[in-house]
């Protein structure tokens, strides 16, 4: 059933089923559009990142990325499976915290980290603070030493590795805006404040290459660059541990299409756990705790996206527009950068011969197209639609454009659907208002 998730099949009447509940159930109970997971899927995919992990290498942590989509419940529930949380902001900090998720499991990122963010993670104790520019190191060792506390920190390096990605979620290459390059000479220089600064205890270093990343060998060769890089700076300043946390991120690709390669979760951490092996063996170097950052790979393939089709429009010889109830306000993705899904009609089995058709969202844009040539039978207004693998960055950059609320959000399994999010009011979005 790929890209769609694990529960995800049809009856004999073709009517589309998600954790035993109908497709056309779940739209007429919570409305359209509306994001539905797959809780079976939701397990399966951590577990096997874990299991992976736990398998492979013999000390190590799988962290979940915030940023794809937050959800209380979700993350409850992936806590609840030994997964730790990794966050962006002070306002995924305070959501994780009010999870449930204990401090020291988390993981706070941001190149751009106010000073407050910076105090929030430290009243809150997290476990790391991912450092990525010497002026945030040396606010953080500042306020830290203020505290007479010493916080533990990955620095964030920018190996110069280029990956065959979308050019916007380039994330390791020299002109990136993330990260500490090492051939400038800024990585070696944050080092060199770290270990002077007392509120600072340098426990590693970590990299993130890029999204949607296919191939292993470039993420075996960011190892290597951390690895390298701890292992010369032990040899300039006399490190005892120069390398007691090594992450190289996540972004591990999921397939969205039909055709698209398949998520080989065992494959890409046990090529990353022998990339660690090696590379610490190359240099002499103990094997570190090893963290890695699933964000995308586990809620991306278990979420769906229903939306109810609304007026179609044919231009022979130019175009067929089918629109929906939702669009670029709930996912931006298509219009950001060009993403692409697999498409469904779900209240019916869908019958005729493939006709390309564009999806098209209701959004006052012509950017606002959801997928420029589906191939599929005949849309139809007031067919319900589904998204594949829209579990990811979607709700999380969604917005109120032109005062849209944003959709509900269920979790499905077993034969039930339980309302994790609910639907926006229109006196939601008017609720920071302040009127004379």
């Amino acid at each position: 059933m790929r890209p769609w998730p694990n529960s995800f099949e049809r009856d004999g009447d073709g009517v589309a089923w998600l954790g035993g509940v109908a497709t056309t159930d779940l739209a007429e109970r919570f409305g359209t559009p509306l994001y539905a997971y797959d809780e079976a899927t939701l397990i399966a995919t951590a577990t096997r990142f874990t299991a992976a992990l736990a398998s492979t290498y013999p000390r190590g942590r799988v962290v979940y990325a915030a940023k794809a989509f937050f959800s209380t419940e979700i993350v409850r529930l992936l806590g609840a499976l030994g997964l730790g949380l990794d966050v962006s902001s002070g306002g995924e900090l305070y959501a994780g915290l009010r999870a449930g998720m204990a401090p020291s499991r988390i993981s706070v990122h941001g190149n751009a980290k106010t000073p407050a963010e910076l105090r929030e993670a430290l009243d809150a104790g997290v476990g790391l603070v991912v450092v990525d520019n010497l002026p945030e190191l040396e606010a953080l060792a500042a306020l830290a030493g203020a505290r007479d506390m010493s916080q533990r920190v990955l620095l964030r390096l920018n190996p110069g590795i280029d990956v065959h990605t979308h050019e916007k979620i380039k994330t390791g290459v020299l002109r990136s805006k993330f990260g500490l390059p090492i051939s400038t000479g800024d990585a070696a220089r944050a080092v060199d404040l770290a270990i002077r600064s007392p509120g600072i205890a340098l426990a590693g270093y970590h990299a993130h290459l890029g999204s949607q990343l296919f191939d292993m060998g470039a993420l075996a060769a960011g190892v290597e660059a951390l690895v390298a890089f701890a292992a010369a700076m032990r040899d300039e300043y006399g490190i005892e541990r120069p390398l007691d946390v090594l992450s190289p991120g996540g972004g591990f690709g999921i397939p969205y299409r039909v055709n698209d390669p398949d998520l080989d979760v065992e494959a890409w951490v046990g090529a990353i756990a022998t990339a660690v092996r090696q590379s610490c063996e190359g240099h002499g170097l103990e094997l570190p705790e090893l963290v890695i950052e699933p964000g995308r790979a586990i809620v991306g393939p278990a979420g769906i996206a229903l939306y109810r089709v609304g007026p179609t429009k044919h231009i022979p010889d130019v175009a067929r527009y089918v629109a929906v109830d939702g669009g670029m306000a709930d996912n931006i993705r298509p219009t950001l950068y060009g993403a692409e899904y697999e498409v469904a009609v779900t209240n019916r089995r869908p019958t005729g011969d493939p006709v390309g058709q564009t999806v098209v969202g209701k959004f006052c844009e012509s950017g606002d197209i959801l997928v420029k040539l589906a191939m599929v039978p005949s849309i139809a207004s007031g067919d319900l639609l589904a998204f594949a693998a829209a579990g990811a960055y979607t709700l999380s950059m969604a917005s109120n454009y032109n005062l849209a609320p944003r959709p509900a959000v269920v979790l499905v399994g077993g034969g039930e659907a339980r309302l994790i999010r609910r639907r926006e009011t229109y006196e939601d979005m008017l609720r920071l208002d302040i009127e004379a």
